[in-house]
């Protein structure tokens, strides 16, 4: 089959590889019909995330149909349409039964693997999944390959980013990074009733976009702190979410919040120390909030949500490529480039 692999830092390559075959009884192989590009993957393809192995199969996001199953798969038949979110989980340890699936005792990430273990991902003609009944959800009738797809990673991330801020009417709420996350915490804020909320990213398009949304949109800090204090009686914003991963962006959330705010973070810090010190956060009586989508449980209710509560995600998908396509799409997404704001591959 044909898959998109790491290569090297700045470079992925689309191979020739074997198929999947099960390796557990409690595996399924999903034929792909839609695989996604998320932030996540260029943290190692930028090289800010080390130690993946060369060949690994890139990609945690994908929908498809089952084609096999392990013996001891229950939940799950040969045909269904199915999406996954972007860890594996066995559904019964104690996190899981919590509702922190994306800390399962043996939960792995999709599209990691190093020194030899670890899991190929979703960018190819077909993934094994492990763990199959806990980790695979039934695509609801009426909701498309994209909704799936955003409902496995990115739209359980923006409104569990959400959650994190306690957002809420009359709050004045800000937003830095318009990635497509970002953008989706906005939509999940204003979801939950935020009226009042100030987007950052120098992004142009992805600025554009988040005002079409409903959100103040600024290209530098400067401008969005004097937005925040003016919109917020010169407190600062009651949560800040920060969904860059970067130490600039860190520092920028930081100078946002007010005093007694919340930061909730969702980009992924590699750096080894924060951009604010112990004693800046306690002189803001700061809450930080952070950690991995427990995505699984928000699969759970999320879909009913979006059937009772329609959400226009029309616009999240800007650009599709072919799987032969893969280094382009990875340049593409890579550099933000011809408004790119969330690339797919289809099959």
């Amino acid at each position: 089959m044909k898959a998109v692999c790491f290569d090297k830092v700045g470079q992925v390559r689309v191979d020739a590889i074997p198929d999947p075959r099960l390796e557990s009884d409690s595996d399924a192989i999903v034929r792909v019909s839609l695989a996604g590009l998320c932030g996540s993957d260029l943290h190692p393809f930028f090289g800010r995330e080390v130690g993946i192995q060369p060949g690994t199969v890139m990609g945690h996001e994908f929908v498809g149909e089952i084609v096999a199953v392990g013996g001891d798969v229950r939940t799950l038949e040969i045909g269904d349409r199915v999406c996954a979110p972007f860890s594996t989980n066995c559904g019964h340890c104690k996190d899981c039964r919590q509702g922190l699936t994306s800390r399962c005792r043996d939960g792995q990430l999709f599209g990691w693997r190093e020194n030899g273990r670890g899991l190929h991902g979703g960018q190819a003609e077909s993934v094994r999944v492990p763990m199959a009944d806990g980790t695979l959800v039934k695509v609801p009738d009426g909701i498309s390959d994209e909704v799936a797809l955003l409902l496995g990673d990115n739209l359980s991330t923006g409104f569990f980013a959400s959650e994190m801020a306690n957002v809420g009417p009359d709050q004045t709420i800000a937003v830095v990074g318009c990635g497509t996350v970002g953008l989706l915490a906005i939509v999940a804020a204003i979801s939950s009733g935020v009226t009042n909320l100030i987007a950052i990213d120098p992004d142009p398009a992805r600025c554009e976009q988040a005002k079409k949304l409903g959100a103040l949109s600024f290209a530098d800090q400067k401008n969005a702190l004097e937005a925040v204090l003016e919109r917020s009686d010169q407190r600062g914003a009651d949560a800040v979410i920060e969904l860059v991963g970067l130490p600039a962006a860190q520092r920028t959330a930081y100078d946002l919040v007010r005093p007694g705010g919340t930061l909730s973070v969702i980009g992924c810090h590699c750096t080894p120390n924060f951009s604010f010190s112990p004693a800046e956060a306690y002189d803001k009586n700061l809450t930080y909030r952070t950690g991995r989508c427990p995505a699984r449980a928000y699969l759970d209710w999320l879909p009913k949500r979006l059937a009772e509560n329609p959400i226009d995600l029309s616009w999240v998908f800007t650009h599709r490529f072919s799987i032969d396509q893969g280094k382009e799409a990875y340049r593409v997404f890579a550099n933000r480039q011809e408004g790119c704001i969330k690339a797919a591959i289809e099959f």
